[in-house]
């Protein structure tokens, strides 16, 4: 592709002459981005964002859906930056169970908090739109009392950052300098909200979210804030009514090649291949929801037809059963609360489902013991 995405500064840093890269505003031209190349990819990505929204209709609540993807999503695009924590991590944590790996399931809580402040702004007609300023925002949630803490968390970057490499000299790719991240932003911000260019908006997202990338506006945390982007558009442009698919799945399975569509883009500018990567992940990534769903809604089914069909059953029993799936771990303690009854009543309830093998104890304990549905968190670890 004989297209520049962009053009090199010489910038000095940490005493070296480096050549950072500049990207050109969005959307790409000389030549414009090719038709031919997203056409017939983006008519199935969007078909299969469809079929998952119809889907999510199988399910009593879309609560529960929301619960397991928002923190699915959380959780994988935490791990591209290397943290190790695990779905169960995150339930043992939200149950008050006592867990090894705290920092990096903080990592993980502080995205969901950093996305639900962007889902709360996008959805109030008092709230930021998608902007530098709620971007900073987030940031601050992302970063806050965690490693990263000390890079300026909501603040862009003043100083030079590099990817790669030990030091600026031999990096593998060097962003923008500093003083050009308020005018490379404010054109991003430009172009999410200019209705004019032909694009569709899953195209727009692609390029958006590869353009963050290549700023790098912060010191820490642009890979987790720029596919929290990703998944703000989507509910800004109408694709997805409720974050229920976890597109960084796809982007951690194919991780090394993920990088390289970027890359390739600033040394070739070769924007329709990483579109052509991005439109087929965002396809695999809804599917593969969808199949989850189908997967939750059944198992619920057959549960719950077990418990209608049991005479053993009484209705603290069934009111934890409805609560399983957003609350997967749990103590006898936390049922109590959420049921608002008695120990007693609480713990016969628990005792109730676990004599029909619907939740497991996990601690051999006589006292402070710990459950769990484990069929549940199965289904969701696949």
């Amino acid at each position: 592709m004989d297209r520049s995405a962009g053009s090199y500064v010489t910038t000095t840093t940490l005493g070296e002459l480096v050549q950072a890269f500049v990207p050109h505003p969005l959307p790409p031209t000389e030549p414009a981005l090719e038709p031919g190349s997203f056409i017939d990819l983006n008519r199935h990505a969007e078909l299969a964002l469809a079929r998952l929204s119809g889907v999510s209709g199988l399910v009593p609540s879309v609560d529960w859906l929301l619960y397991s993807a928002i923190r699915k999503e959380a959780l994988l695009t935490s791990q591209i930056e290397g943290t190790q924590a695990t779905l169960t991590d995150l339930f043992d944590e939200e149950a008050g169970i006592a867990i090894s790996n705290t920092d990096d399931v903080e990592e993980v809580t502080n995205y969901l908090r950093a996305f639900r402040l962007v889902q709360d702004n996008l959805r109030s007609p008092q709230g930021l739109p998608i902007s530098i300023r709620l971007l900073c925002a987030a940031h601050r949630l992302l970063l806050a009392g965690v490693r990263g803490s000390a890079k300026q968390p909501g603040e862009l970057r003043r100083s030079q950052n590099w990817i790669g490499g030990t030091r600026p000299g031999n990096a593998v790719f060097v962003p923008p300098p500093a003083d050009r991240i308020a005018a490379l932003l404010s054109d991003m911000e430009r172009f999410i909200h200019d209705t004019s260019p032909a694009l569709p908006p899953l195209v727009k997202i692609a390029l958006v979210h590869a353009q963050f990338e290549t700023i790098h506006p912060f010191l820490d945390g642009n890979g987790r804030l720029g596919r929290l982007l990703i998944a703000a558009l989507l509910e800004h442009w109408g694709l997805l009514a409720e974050p229920i698919m976890y597109l960084s799945g796809y982007l951690k399975q194919h991780q090394a090649e993920y990088y390289r569509q970027l890359s390739n883009i600033r040394s070739e500018g070769d924007w329709e291949s990483w579109v052509a990567f991005f439109l087929e992940g965002v396809a695999i990534a809804a599917s593969d929801a969808e199949r989850s769903i189908i997967s939750i809604a059944s198992l619920m089914s057959t549960d719950r037809h077990r418990l209608l069909v049991s005479s053993k059953v009484g209705p603290a029993s069934y009111r934890l059963f409805e609560m399983l799936p957003m609350m997967p771990r749990f103590t006898v303690e936390r049922v109590r609360q959420r049921l608002g009854t008695s120990f007693p009543t609480a713990n016969a309830a628990v005792k109730t489902l676990e004599d029909m093998g619907i939740v497991t104890e996990i601690t051999g304990q006589k006292t402070h013991r710990n459950y769990s549905f484990q069929s549940y968190i199965d289904l969701l670890s696949t």
